[in-house]
C-alpha cells in the first residue's frame, strides 16, 4: 500500500513538470478568484518556445548563422557539417584514399632514374671481398637514365588499380554517411534543447502560477473561506513547482552542451532556438517506396558495395600473382672520364625485355590468394546484411512516424477536454462545491495533456527526420 501510494506521489509529481502556465496578472486579481488554467508556450506559438536561458547572454558574440543569437535547424544542421570534426576527418580520409589509388597507379606508368658515379681508385685493382659484382676499379666518372615498364601481368596491376580506385568510391561514401550521421545527431540535439527550453519555460511559469494560487488561498484560508488543507495542497504544489524549475534548469544546461558539441563548439553557447518546421508534414502513405529509395541512396551501403567489388578485384590481382610478368628495360649514359684502353667511346646504351615466371614460393601467392577470395566472401555477406537491416529500420522508422502522428490528433483532443475539464473544476472550486483535491487533480490532468501534445509534436517531427536519415536523404 506505501509502496502505491509513493507511485501515485512520484507520477503526481512527474505529471506536474508540464504545468505551462504565465500569469503575470494574477497577483492583482481578488482573493477570492484563482487563476486562469495555463496555456502551454509551444502551442502559442506555433512552435516556436524558448526560455530565459536560451537567450544569448549579455556581452557573448554568436558563434553561428543567425542574427541576435537565435539559431534555427537548418543553421544548427549547416553548422554541423562545417564544424564538426567527424565531418572534417571523413573528408580527409577520402582525399588520402584518393593519394593511395594514385600510388598503386604509379605501377602502370613508366619508371625513370638518373645516377652520376665518380671513382677514384687504384688503376685496375680487383674487389677480392664482400661482394659479386664487378671486381675490377677503374678511375672514371659518368652518368647515366634507366628506364623500366611493364608490359603485360594478366591484368594483376589492372585489377590492383581498380581495387584502389572502388576503395576511393567507398571512402566518399563512408564521407558522405558521416554528414547524415551528423545531420541526425544536429536535429536530436536541436529538438531535445528546443523541448528542454519549453518545459523550462513550463516550469517558470508554474512556480508563479503555483504561488499566486498558493497566495491567494491563503488570503482566503485567513478569511475563513477555505481551510487549512486547502493552505496545505497549494503549499505542496508550490514545492514541487520549484524542485520542477530545478530540474528543468538543468536538464536545459545538459541539452545545451549536447547541441554544442554537435555544432563542433569547444565552449558554451546560449542560442535562442527557433523552430521553423512550420506546419507538420504529412507521412509518406507507403514504405515499400521508401525501400527502394533507401537501398538506392543509402550511402553506407554503397560504401559497402564499392568494398565488396573491391574485394573482389583485390582476390583477382593476388591470384595473378602466380602468372608470368614482362617488362622492357633500357639504359643510356655517358662516361666523360675513362681509361682509353678499356672503353672505346664515351657513352653506353641498351634496351631488353625481362620475363619473369614464379615457380615456388613457398605457397605464399595460393594463401594470399585463398585469403582475398575469402574476404571477399565476407564482404558481400557485410552487405547483404546491411541491406536486411535497411529494410528494418525503414519499415520500424515509417511505424513510429505513423504512431507519432496519430499520437498528435489524440493529444490535441485530449489537450482539449482536460482544458474544458479543468475550467469546471475550478468554478466548482470557486462556489465551494468541491474541495482543493478535486481541482488540483484537473490540474494535473490539464497539465500532462499540454506536455503530451507538445511531446507528440516533437516526437513526430525528430521521427520524420530519422525517416530522412534511413532512406539517405542527402543533407
Amino acid at each position: 500500500m506505501r509502496r502505491t501510494c509513493s507511485n501515485l506521489l512520484s507520477f503526481a509529481v512527474a505529471v506536474s513538470i508540464g504545468a505551462t502556465a504565465t500569469l503575470a496578472h494574477a497577483q492583482s486579481n481578488p482573493a477570492g478568484r484563482l487563476p486562469d488554467a495555463p496555456v502551454a508556450a509551444f502551442l502559442q506559438t506555433g512552435g516556436a518556445a524558448t526560455g530565459p536561458t536560451g537567450m544569448q547572454q549579455p556581452g557573448t558574440a554568436p558563434s553561428a548563422p543567425g542574427e541576435n543569437g537565435k539559431l534555427t535547424r537548418r543553421e544548427a544542421e549547416q553548422m554541423a557539417l562545417e564544424h564538426n570534426p567527424r565531418v572534417s576527418v571523413s573528408k580527409l580520409l577520402a582525399m588520402a584514399q584518393h593519394q593511395v589509388y594514385r600510388e598503386t597507379r604509379s605501377a602502370e606508368l613508366p619508371q625513370l632514374n638518373g645516377s652520376a658515379t665518380a671513382l677514384d681508385a687504384q688503376e685496375a685493382s680487383r674487389i677480392s671481398s664482400g661482394a659479386l659484382t664487378s671486381s675490377r676499379l677503374l678511375v672514371h666518372a659518368g652518368a647515366g637514365v634507366e628506364f623500366s615498364q611493364l608490359l603485360f601481368d594478366f591484368g594483376r596491376t589492372r585489377n590492383l588499380v581498380g581495387s584502389s580506385k572502388l576503395q576511393e568510391r567507398a571512402q566518399n561514401a563512408n564521407a558522405l554517411a558521416t554528414q547524415e550521421d551528423i545531420v541526425l545527431a544536429a536535429d536530436q540535439a536541436f529538438y531535445n534543447a528546443l523541448q528542454a527550453q519549453a518545459l523550462l519555460e513550463v516550469a517558470n511559469q508554474t512556480v508563479n502560477q503555483r504561488t499566486a494560487t498558493d497566495t491567494q488561498v491563503g488570503e482566503m484560508t485567513k478569511n475563513n473561506l477555505k481551510s487549512t488543507l486547502d493552505q496545505s495542497f497549494a503549499d505542496v504544489d508550490l514545492s514541487q513547482a520549484k524542485l520542477l524549475q530545478l530540474d528543468a534548469q538543468n536538464n536545459v544546461a545538459a541539452t545545451m552542451a549536447a547541441l554544442d558539441d554537435v555544432l563542433g563548439l569547444d565552449h558554451e553557447v546560449q542560442y535562442q532556438l527557433v523552430d521553423d518546421a512550420g506546419d507538420l508534414p504529412s507521412l509518406p502513405p507507403d514504405p515499400k517506396a521508401l525501400v527502394q529509395l533507401a537501398i538506392q541512396q543509402r550511402p553506407d551501403l554503397q560504401s559497402l558495395n564499392y568494398n565488396q567489388q573491391s574485394a573482389m578485384k583485390f582476390s583477382r590481382a593476388q591470384h595473378d600473382q602466380m602468372l608470368p610478368t614482362i617488362s622492357a628495360l633500357g639504359t643510356v649514359g655517358i662516361t666523360p672520364v675513362r681509361p682509353d684502353n678499356y672503353y672505346n667511346d664515351n657513352w653506353w646504351g641498351g634496351i631488353g625485355v625481362n620475363l619473369n615466371v614464379p615457380i615456388f614460393d613457398g605457397f605464399l601467392y595460393v594463401s594470399q590468394a585463398k585469403e582475398a577470395a575469402l574476404r571477399a566472401q565476407s564482404a558481400s555477406e557485410q552487405t547483404r546484411n546491411l541491406r536486411n537491416m535497411i529494410v528494418r529500420d525503414v519499415n520500424t522508422s515509417w511505424i513510429a512516424a505513423k504512431n507519432a502522428y496519430q499520437k498528435v490528433s489524440v493529444t490535441a483532443q485530449l489537450l482539449k477536454e482536460a482544458n474544458m475539464a479543468f475550467g469546471l473544476a475550478k468554478t466548482r472550486y470557486q462556489l465551494g462545491l468541491s474541495n482543493i483535491v478535486e481541482l488540483t487533480q484537473a490540474q494535473l490532468q490539464q497539465t500532462s495533456a499540454q506536455i503530451s501534445n507538445t511531446n507528440a509534436q516533437y516526437q513526430y517531427r525528430l521521427s520524420l527526420a530519422t525517416l530522412n536519415y534511413e532512406i539517405g536523404a542527402t543533407p
